[in-house]
């Protein structure tokens, strides 16, 4: 039994849930999301809030039924406060500013590295040294986050580079003579 799934989602003032065959679609004042979830659950919107339902007893349905309550969920978050993921730059001269859609980044090389925003997150740098992807789809928020933190994954002997803000680097003693 999922333990997950059997918790109703609650649907917040200002976000309303239509379902339509094994869609559902969120509104909310951050954008709009849907979700089509599998033929194993059942979804229905009921007093304010969103409840899934497995259709059997496989192993199947209630490995769905946990997963598409919690996609459920996230949609909800996402249309009402948004996801957040914060970058923290460490190294001599590294630094990051916004240009318009680009986001500019001094990492070390010989050249600055350009990273083109996609549409639906929004990229903002605070300080030099810190980076905010914020967007309402939590998967494409990770991904860019990522793909910023790619280009210079922080080392252990110094720790420079890019990391999230609460990751913790395990450090390496250099050589000794």
């Amino acid at each position: 039994m999922s333990r997950i799934g059997k918790k109703p989602v609650e649907l917040p003032s200002g976000v309303t849930a239509s379902v339509s065959g094994q869609t559902i679609e969120v509104k909310g004042p951050k954008g709009t999301h849907s979700f089509t979830a599998t033929d194993d659950v059942t979804i229905a919107v009921e007093e304010g809030a969103v409840t899934v339902t497995p259709r059997g007893k496989s192993k199947r349905a209630r490995q769905q039924w946990g997963m598409s309550r919690t996609m459920v969920a996230n949609m909800v978050q996402g249309v009402t406060d948004g996801f957040r993921k914060e970058l923290e730059i460490n190294g001599v001269g590294y630094r990051a500013q916004m240009q318009g859609n680009v986001l500019k980044l001094n990492l070390g090389y010989s050249h600055e590295v350009n990273f083109e925003v996609p549409d639906g997150v929004t990229v903002t740098a605070p300080k030099v040294t810190e980076i905010v992807v914020e967007g309402s789809d939590p998967q494409l928020v990770g991904q860019v986050a990522a793909n910023i933190r790619e280009w210079r994954a922080p080392e252990p002997y110094k720790g420079k580079g890019i990391k999230y803000k609460d990751e913790y680097i395990f450090r390496k003693e250099g050589k000794k003579k």
